[in-house]
């Protein structure tokens, strides 16, 4: 059995001893890649070592990562004694494609002179994902540049694509004249904002899913040393030198297998506050895995130095045996309550507010599809508002035989999208939330009690309310996607699927108006109508993307289409110099808007969604402009 207090260190040395005692063995046949996971690799990554990744955390990664991991990066010595032919093998295996024979070299794409400077100039004019602490999303008209009267002037100006992708789920960031955003192969680019030209770029461990936050600085201070900060999917925490490039600290908040961030961490007053999350969901569809033990938690650093202030778990105590499953492996529990979204911060009462998902194996517990609200000094959790009792559920239970299921299977009613703490024009305070379930809860930020509650999607496993919601003004976008349901989930929800972007009073919860997507996808493979990904907002504006490749900018007062662009197309001329490819818009990345130009990721091959690989960035076509682009902009 495997002893938690073995140290990663002593069990790596052990294995690369008999892996070097194997290479001896001559001669030999080259393994394949299942004979090489099997015997080499499955030795840590199925036996529960801490920071070691499961096969099903593996199989969501690159084929470049994890080729780079085993040729000279972090697994290099653990896979020693492999051929190169072995180390393409379990890469193929892992991930269903080889890694590509000749990798992208960003070297050739440098910025020259004027492109490359940083700006000090430009400290960002947004703070994070929510470009506010508190999550509104909501871009000021001088910052946008971009309002109802213009909107329809916007034309592609340059494309960039990310080599050895298949989704583009990083949300940009613009400061000093740059975009900074993250990739599926790891590689973290600041792109000059005007060309797309690259000025340096960082090679994290993992996928990066997560925004990139750039800390502000003065603008007269020319010396200004600012730090940007991240995640990766193996659950990594990331400082960089925003001039360079340079790593300035990194940390792994929790070192379950299976943890991973999506979220991009909230930055105030000094204090970064990471969720965590994982993927241990999906390993429960193995049924000799004793599912499940992770918690979800949200953990504090110092900003500068990258050290741990406190850390608050979703569920107190450590999971414990429980019944064993129809295959004899004992079960363990509670476990689960995942945070998936990006802390909104309260100034005012000192206080964050996350929410989290459902629990992984039984018993369900009280913290799961739950508002929590923690202290943002020490961590204490203030209130709890569990908007659906008894859900637990995992990937073992859309399966013939769903030997890890838990009892009470379902509904997965996520909270995946992030809290909004914001005051309506009765001058009270709220916090919103929006869940797979369809339902948007208004809580008194007090006491976690209901103000308010409206049913606006149908909901499901991909759905209602998947990725977040946006403010502008005293109206709540709420975007719902209600995708295709899975037959297992039927029974947990009823109705007509609403897929849409609807428009709700901050202050009573009541429609002010509603946009019924079409169904454009005239059998596009992948294609299906509805809005999962989050929205941006302006005084004016709401810009959402679609689950069929349309980026769409709605008058919020009345949702009009005043814009749109088909991003799901071929990319044969890129700033990257490959051919770029876009698909659905979908998740925690959605449109940025900065001085007159939008900035949006296209493509998101998960979920049976359609894959792409391409940041778009378009301009205002003025009569003087010397961009002149064609974009499709069908109204």
């Amino acid at each position: 059995m495997h002893n938690p207090h073995i140290s990663r260190s002593f069990i790596a040395t052990l294995l690369f001893i008999s892996l070097s005692a194997f290479a001896v063995e001559q001669p030999r046949d080259t393994l394949s890649g299942e004979a090489v996971y099997t015997t080499i690799c499955a030795n840590c990554h199925e036996a529960g070592v801490p920071k070691a990744p499961s096969k099903q955390m593996l199989r969501f990664m690159s084929p470049g990562a994890i080729h780079r991991a085993v040729t000279n990066g972090i697994m290099q010595n653990q896979a020693a004694a492999l051929n190169d032919a072995e180390r393409i093998a379990v890469v193929e295996y892992l991930t269903g494609k080889a890694p590509d024979a000749t990798p992208f070299d960003p070297s050739a794409l440098r910025c020259d002179n004027a492109e490359a400077l940083f700006d000090t100039s430009e400290p960002p004019a947004l703070l994070g994902w929510g470009f506010t602490p508190d999550n509104r999303r909501e871009i000021p008209n001088a910052t946008a540049g971009i309002n109802s009267n213009n909107a329809s002037k916007l034309r592609l100006k340059w494309t960039f694509a990310f080599p050895d992708a298949v989704r583009a789920r990083s949300h940009p960031a613009a400061a000093a004249g740059a975009i900074f955003v993250g990739s599926q192969n790891g590689i973290v680019y600041s792109l000059d904002r005007e060309t797309g030209c690259v000025r340096w770029t960082f090679q994290a461990r993992a996928e990066v899913r997560t925004a990139i936050v750039v800390a502000p600085w003065d603008k007269n201070d020319k010396n200004a040393a600012p730090l940007l900060y991240f995640g990766d999917f193996l659950g990594n925490v990331y400082a960089l030198h925003a001039r360079s490039g340079e790593l300035a600290w990194t940390t792994r908040p929790d070192n379950h297998q299976n943890a991973t961030i999506t979220a991009a961490p909230s930055l105030f007053q000094g204090r970064l506050y990471v969720s965590v999350s994982s993927l241990e969901v999906t390993s429960a569809a193995n049924p000799d895995y004793a599912c499940c033990t992770f918690r979800g938690s949200v953990v504090a650093y110092n900003a500068e130095s990258g050290k741990q202030l406190w850390k608050t778990y979703t569920i107190t105590n450590p999971a414990a045996p429980q019944q064993a499953n129809a295959k004899g492996v004992v079960q363990r529990g509670p476990s689960g309550a995942p945070i998936w979204n990006t802390p909104s911060i309260d100034a005012k009462r000192r206080q964050l507010y996350v929410g989290t998902g459902e629990n992984y194996s039984s018993p369900a517990g009280n913290t799961s599809d739950s508002i929590i609200a923690m202290n943002l000094d020490n961590g204490a959790v203030q209130w709890v508002f569990q908007a659906t009792k008894g859900d637990a559920w995992n990937a073992s239970c859309v399966l013939a035989n769903p030997t890890n299921c838990p009892k009470e299977n379902g509904p997965d009613f996520d909270f995946g999208g992030a809290t909004i703490y914001t005051t309506g024009s009765n001058g009270k305070n709220l916090v919103l939330a929006g869940q797979k379930s369809g339902m948007v809860w208004a809580l008194n930020p007090d006491n976690g009690k209901l103000v308010w509650k409206q049913k606006v999607g149908r909901g499901g496993i991909i759905g209602g309310i998947h990725f977040g919601m946006a403010v502008s003004g005293n109206t709540l976008m709420v975007p719902i996607a209600d995708a295709v349901a899975n037959k297992e989930f039927k029974a947990h929800y009823s109705g007509a699927a609403k897929p849409g972007l609807f428009a709700l009073d901050v202050d009573t919860g009541h429609y002010q108006w509603r946009w019924d997507a079409p169904n454009t996808c005239n059998g596009r493979q992948y294609c299906m109508p509805g809005n999962s990904a989050v929205p941006t907002a302006t005084p004016e504006l709401v810009i959402a993307g679609s689950l069929d490749g349309h980026i769409r900018i709605h008058s919020a007062k009345s949702g009009e289409i005043l814009w749109q662009y088909n991003t799901a197309r071929d990319y044969p001329n890129t700033v990257s110099g490959i051919p770029g490819k876009g698909g659905a818009l979908e998740g925690g990345s959605a449109a940025l808007l900065d001085r007159g130009m939008l900035f949006v990721n296209s493509g998101y091959m998960f979920n049976q969604h359609m894959p792409g690989n391409v940041l778009l960035a378009f301009e205002l076509d003025e009569s003087d402009s010397k961009h002149k682009a064609t974009a499709d902009s069908a109204h």
